[in-house]
């Protein structure tokens, strides 16, 4: 397992509720996932039972990480990526909180990950590889009870006709119900992930559950990271982070509405009193108030229109 364990202490002054005990954390929440991903068998083992799939090795591997955006634009945090040896890529992300926009999200990751896959100048695109965004929910998105739902583009005309593109997103549901119809480790592996409290490692079948079962109960008997978890819980906690997050989506948003607003009004105000100031030279130069209005309609409007955006 990787040796890095000390998370630092935040410089924020922590949140007021008090953290869920370190001993009943499971994969759902966001530090227990953090830091059971660290171990590269773990993250194979998931992505395994994810997708039906045998992995043989993972080539590389990175944790939670910031892809900033260009400049002035969004970023991302991923929870982990790896690719394996046969090149595929896969993102794992865990979504403890029900967002409304999560569909679009995974679009927007997909742009993101894809970018870097190809170096500048490379000609021709068959060296993209096939592509995997697997979110783990503890909510069922689509409401109908599905433990799995799997999504690649296909043909409306031709339903049969798969766009090979080689993009797959993969939505898991924690609370399906449809047990008979998937592979009984990924109903374990769902059972797992909610909840690995009250049960022990005897209570699995599949070999892989169990040794993850085991590597979180070896993690919670770790002092430095029940530490690490009291120090940092004012970050971690899903439904803080995630409202901090829709808040600042929804102040950004606010903020520019009210700037466009701004401008519009004093595009308005400074149309206006330049058409006044046209108005007062026409009068000053002897013409009636209704010509001189009449004279600015028809010869500076479209100016001012285009000038100021009214």
């Amino acid at each position: 397992m990787n040796s890095e364990t000390v998370i630092h202490a935040p410089t924020k002054e922590k949140a007021g509720k008090e953290p869920k005990p370190f001993s009943e954390l499971c994969l759902m929440d966001n530090y227990m996932f953090g830091i059971a991903t660290r171990d590269i068998q773990t993250c194979k083992s998931m992505i395994e039972i994810a997708l039906g799939i045998h992995i043989r090795e993972i080539r590389w591997k990175e944790g939670e990480k910031e892809q900033p955006g260009p400049r002035g634009k969004r970023g991302v945090r991923l929870d982990f990526i790896v690719i394996d040896d046969e090149g595929r890529f896969f993102d794992v992300e865990m979504q403890r909180k029900r967002v409304k926009d999560l569909p679009r999200r995974t679009r927007f990751y997909k742009a993101r990950n894809d970018s870097p896959l190809l170096n500048q100048g490379e000609q021709g695109f068959e060296k993209l590889p096939d592509s995997y965004i697997i979110f783990i929910c503890d909510f069922d998105l689509f409401g109908l009870g599905k433990f799995r739902y799997t999504f690649r583009n296909h043909c409306e005309e031709v339903p049969e006709l798969i766009l090979e593109d080689g993009m797959c997103t993969v939505f898991l549901n924690a609370k399906g119900t449809n047990d008979m119809e998937v592979e009984p480790e990924l109903v374990e592996f769902m059972k797992f992930v909610r909840d690995n409290t009250c049960f022990d490692a005897s209570d699995y079948t599949d070999e892989r559950i169990k040794e993850m079962y085991q590597k979180v109960q070896d993690l919670k008997r770790i002092g430095a990271m029940e530490d690490g978890y009291m120090a940092s819980e004012w970050w971690l906690e899903d439904e803080r982070d995630e409202a901090r997050r829709e808040g600042r989506e929804e102040g950004r948003e606010e903020g520019r509405e009210q700037g466009r607003e701004q401008g519009r009004e004093q595009g308005r105000e400074q149309g206006e009193a330049r058409m006044s100031s046209l108005v007062i030279k026409l009068q000053e130069a002897g013409r009636d108030s209704e010509v001189g209005k009449a004279a600015v309609d028809a010869n500076y409007r479209k100016q001012l229109y285009k000038e100021f955006g009214l």
